[in-house]
């Protein structure tokens, strides 16, 4: 039996992925969004492309959550994006509800559905879909820390030369300005980062990285990334279905991993079948700890900020 997808959104971000799964071929697809035509447009074309990459799968447009039954996984990427000048706590109202509904409405057509968050404030948004769905933490996690880690090993690629197949990047921590790319453990062909770059060029990298988002929605001007995040999407997706226990960076919610309680937080992962099956702790230094606290108590004041504003 072909597992199913459904992907809550069909902007950029929710296209691109289903773009990126299709060609993998490893699940039916469902384009759901609120704009009339929009999704069932994108759906036939994409649909219409796949005999071209030999691809046999089912790929559905809808304005009804009753097309996403039975589905395997949920993405959700719907919500506003990020617009120049705008931090990723101004999305937060907006995309509280815009998540908190399509929470809701995947799990009324599709109760056993594991869900994988991409909208923005990521981690924050990861767990109001949780206390939203009364799930297990093993059925909800955050794309996010693919996304960075990815970023992080093409500007190093950029400043050395070398492939990227060489280059293993890892970082933690919530999805914005307060992320810890973690210089140690990141290498080249088993060489740190530390040993590998001169320290000004590594920090370097590391700011860029930091701000990988807002460097692409200031270029933009009218929208943000969607290339990266939706194959980081695709990378989740498949680890999942096809059962891989792949150990990637992604958020999720925390139970005394790394001293951290209550939020949902990048870290390293193991996801197979059931989702999030392990979280891997690594053994980190003062200056990563430090790093580390700091980007968890931005998380902690960002859900405070949720709390306040809805109940969950």
């Amino acid at each position: 039996m072909t597992a199913k997808v459904s992907i809550i959104g069909a902007g950029m971000t929710g296209s691109t992925s289903a773009h990126w799964l299709a060609e993998r071929e490893i699940a039916d697809l469902v384009l759901v969004d609120i704009v009339e035509g929009m999704p069932q447009g994108k759906a036939l074309d994409l649909l219409e492309a796949l005999p071209v990459v030999g691809s046999d799968i089912s790929v559905v447009g809808s304005n009804d959550y009753a097309a996403t039954k039975g589905s395997d996984i949920v993405v959700i990427t719907a919500g506003i994006p990020r617009k120049p000048g705008m931090s990723r706590e101004d999305l937060l109202t907006t995309n509280a509800r815009i998540v908190g509904e399509a929470t809701t409405q995947a799990l009324k057509h599709s109760p056993d559905a594991i869900i994988l968050v991409l909208t923005n404030p990521l981690d924050t948004m990861a767990y109001l879909a949780m206390k939203t769905g009364k799930l297990p933490r093993e059925r909800i996690v955050g794309q996010a820390g693919i996304l960075d880690s990815a970023r992080m090993r093409a500007f190093v690629a950029l400043e050395t030369g070398v492939s990227v197949e060489n280059i293993a990047c890892y970082v933690l921590g919530s999805h914005g300005d307060e992320m810890v790319p973690l210089t140690k453990a990141s290498n080249i062909a088993g060489v740190s980062l530390r040993e590998y770059l001169p320290a000004d060029k590594l920090e370097a990298i590391v700011t860029r990285t930091r701000k990988g988002g807002g460097e692409i929605v200031n270029l933009l001007k009218t929208g943000s990334a969607y290339y990266a995040p939706a194959v980081a999407v695709a990378q989740m997706v498949e680890a999942i279905l096809k059962d891989k226990h792949l150990i990637v960076p992604a958020s999720a919610y925390m139970q005394g991993e790394y001293g951290l309680k209550g939020i949902f937080f990048g870290v390293p992962v193991q996801l197979g079948r059931g989702g999030l099956e392990k979280i891997i702790e690594y053994k980190l230094d003062a200056d990563e700890k430090a790093a580390l606290e700091k980007s968890a108590a931005a998380v902690k004041e960002s859900i405070g900020v949720l709390e306040s504003l809805v109940k969950i």
